[in-house]
């Protein structure tokens, strides 16, 4: 008899698109990858499942009652607002998720976004492309402006890993660095300033970089009111949650000028409507929510899974979420 748990992971290709291994989670259990699941599948393909793994497809009271041989949800990443905590717990039903495992990853794009936006890498190589560096017959031209950001200054929104990750680069790169956070001063790191208040940092500050869950707090945090506060000519990076940003005050802050760009990996509904008016405002720069996709991330992240999948069947499960 095969008494082997049931493992079935519902979003594989998010994980591992094929440049990553599979074996070791295999010896786990009797486990099924499906590379993606529509909601409409979800029940069927769960059905026999003792430990379901996911990353963005919803699991509330609805399915969890479909499933009555389910015991364990392991979320293949760090948010789990995808789960209804609520109702894993009156199922009995553990969760997990995976902290801390794109730091670096994320803090990356970030400074791919700036630096893209400040020395206009992409734009120069398909003008270079084009012809137009040859047509010119000159040794160098620049379209537009490039700026140099040592000496500029950046508030962080949050201050947890990423944040502070991000907080190390940018002085690295000679940039100030504010933060909002609820870190007390003592507790951040030297040159780093803690903001008052959101005004303060939001005023103060050239860049500005997001890196707070979102919460009903933080929704649309970047708002018009906030947007107005901002200097002239200020940059907004967002690598954290879409729903941090009303993005129609976003687009009109671009587009009347007040902020000189936008870097944005993350939106409010993703795949994105093609109405989304950052879509249409041309000095928003958009990455489609991969920052956290690097293959040593992932390689991470597949490695904490498999080791939440295991500890769960040793009987002393880790990272667990309430």
């Amino acid at each position: 008899m095969n008494l082997k748990k049931k493992i079935v992971v519902l979003e594989g290709a998010e994980l591992n698109p094929g440049d990553l291994a599979w074996e070791d989670l295999y010896a786990l259990g009797d486990t099924t990858v499906f590379e993606n699941t529509a909601a409409d599948q979800l029940i069927e393909r769960a059905a026999d499942a003792e430990v379901l793994v996911v990353n963005k497809l919803l699991i509330n009271e609805a399915v969890l009652h479909q499933l009555p041989h389910l015991k364990y949800i392991a979320v293949s990443a760090t948010g789990y607002n995808c789960i209804d905590m609520a109702a894993a717990e009156k199922h009995g039903i553990l969760v997990t998720n995976i902290p801390a495992y794109s730091t670096e990853s994320v803090a990356q794009m970030v400074f791919a976004h700036l630096l893209n936006i400040t020395s206009q890498v992409g734009l120069h190589n398909q003008l270079v492309k084009s012809g137009e560096w040859t047509r010119r017959q000159v040794f160098s031209f620049t379209s537009g402006t490039n700026y140099e950001i040592a000496g500029m200054t950046m508030g962080i929104v949050g201050f947890g890993h990423t944040g502070q990750a991000v907080a190390r680069i940018a002085q690295g790169f000679g940039l100030q660095v504010m933060v909002y956070t609820s870190k007390e001063q003592s507790q951040l790191p030297d040159g780093v300033r803690k903001a008052t208040n959101l005004k303060e940092l939001f005023q103060s500050n050239q860049i500005i970089s997001l890196h707070c869950p979102l919460t009903k707090q933080t929704q649309h945090i970047i708002n018009k009111e906030h947007l107005d506060c901002m200097p002239e000519g200020a940059i907004l990076i967002n690598t954290g949650r879409g729903g941090l940003v009303d993005e129609q005050a976003l687009a009109d802050a671009l587009s009347t000028g007040k902020l000189l760009a936008a870097g944005v990996d993350v939106l409010s509904q993703e795949p994105p409507r093609d109405d989304n008016p950052l879509l249409h405002t041309p000095n928003c720069y958009i990455t489609p929510h991969n920052a956290w996709a690097t293959l040593q991330a992932r390689g991470r992240m597949l490695s904490i899974l498999i080791d939440n999948i295991r500890t769960y069947n040793e009987g002393h499960p880790q990272n667990i979420v309430h």
